[in-house]
């Protein structure tokens, strides 16, 4: 499906670019495949993509299907990470699952190494879940993780994201085989609560 006839994600019609202390951070755009594509090249983040693209030919000729969910993140002008911000529906009973709909978000990131270490990381998640909550008026936000990508699920926690189930060998990663994987979440109410005035 071309991206002209694909739904926009509710985040797209916000004002952008979303400005943090250091960071700035806006939907991705077709003109952004190739350095999108050079950065989920480096070791370090392909290692724990659910999908690294190894063929250039392939990853253009499908980045059009899967930039819509997707931030980048900049720093002095050039992509150090990515978000992906992919809104679903909740889990609800028949008669209720109109009210389960369009609820809640799923988070996924990469960053670059040469930004490790400095909180940007943590500085790009906190100012999206607040978008989730604030802008998009959702009410969950969950994110998950390969038990092994310790940077990623420490990140969930520093930005107040609960860890909810720990699966054991669940999850099949292309060099290790079955290893453990992590779910992390944070509701809106408990958001609110974190960042009360004291």
């Amino acid at each position: 499906m071309s991206a002209d006839s694909t739904p926009q994600p509710a985040f797209r019609s916000l004002a952008w670019p979303l400005q943090t202390e250091r960071l700035s951070l806006r939907p991705a755009e077709l003109a952004d495949a190739e350095a999108l594509w050079v950065h989920r090249q480096l070791p370090e983040v392909g290692k724990w993509l659910g999908w690294h693209p190894v063929d250039h030919a392939d990853w253009m000729a499908t980045y059009p299907d899967k930039y819509l969910d997707t931030l980048v993140v900049e720093l002095d002008g050039r992509i150090v990470g990515d978000i992906m911000l992919s809104t679903g529906d909740g889990w609800g009973q028949r008669e209720v699952r109109d009210q389960a709909a369009g609820v809640q978000a799923e988070l996924g990131w990469t960053f670059s190494p040469e930004v490790a270490g400095r909180g940007l990381a943590t500085e790009a998640v906190r100012a999206v879940i607040a978008l989730c909550f604030t802008d998009l008026g959702l009410r969950r936000v969950e994110a998950g993780a390969f038990a092994d990508n310790t940077p990623s699920w420490r990140l969930m926690e520093r930005v107040g994201m609960r860890r909810e189930s720990y699966s054991v060998r669940d999850s099949l990663h292309r060099d290790l085989g079955w290893i453990d994987g992590v779910l992390y979440a944070l509701l809106a109410d408990e958001w609110a609560a974190l960042h009360q005035a004291p």
